[in-house]
């Protein structure tokens, strides 16, 4: 709040952007102390906090995908049998992504810890590049009109009830991530196969 009471958008705009990049800030915080800061101060515009979050969210998620486009696939192609990533494993981690990668970034965007990391993972695993700036787009704009008119309508009382969501939304994605790594090992074989139909030959840098 000292940051965005200083620096208003711009630390709206840094701190969000440094969180979707992957960087452990508190970006969600961020927009939600400016949203109420709008509605009880009115020392910022909360249209303009809400067009600010959402650009951040999409511009640091976009820079995020080209450094696991262009950094992490490179390691993990190269480095990844040394942690049991098999070519296989990769081709099908690509193909998850390939499949139901706009789902992974919506579904990320609402979820602490997840939303920093989305971006990386979506380049690292060569999201199609379409797919992926159309669910950025749509996740960071959703999330900062839900977050953003939320916290300016209900202030204090949307940032406590916050935390309570939060909190449950990631026990539900620890919950989701261990039951589809269950069912991926348990078909693992196969869904491999589906992959190296989908996306036949060797892998490649790119």
């Amino acid at each position: 709040m000292h940051l965005i009471h200083e620096y208003g958008l711009i630390a709206v705009a840094t701190i969000v952007a440094l969180e979707c990049v992957g960087f452990p800030v508190p970006g969600e915080t961020a927009l939600l102390g400016a949203a109420i800061d709008a509605g009880t101060k009115h020392d910022l515009n909360i249209g303009a906090v809400i067009i600010v979050a959402a650009a951040a969210a999409i511009v640091g998620r976009m820079i995020g995908y080209v450094m696991g486009r262009e950094l992490g696939y490179r390691l993990v192609l190269r480095y990844g049998n040394y942690v049991g990533l098999t070519e296989g494993r990769i081709k099908l981690a690509q193909y998850l992504f390939l499949r139901h990668g706009g789902k992974i970034i919506f579904v990320s965007q609402f979820v602490p810890v997840l939303r920093s990391f989305a971006g990386l993972l979506a380049g690292a695993n060569v999201m199609p590049w379409r797919n992926f700036l159309f669910a950025n787009a749509i996740s960071s704009s959703v999330w900062a009109v839900g977050y953003g008119y939320g916290a300016y309508w209900a202030g204090r009382e949307f940032e406590n009830s916050h935390r309570h969501v939060a909190f449950f939304l990631v026990i539900i994605a620890v919950i989701v991530i261990i039951t589809v790594g269950i069912f991926l090992h348990r078909r693992e074989a196969q869904l491999i196969a589906e992959a190296e139909r989908a996306m036949p030959g060797p892998l490649k840098l790119r």
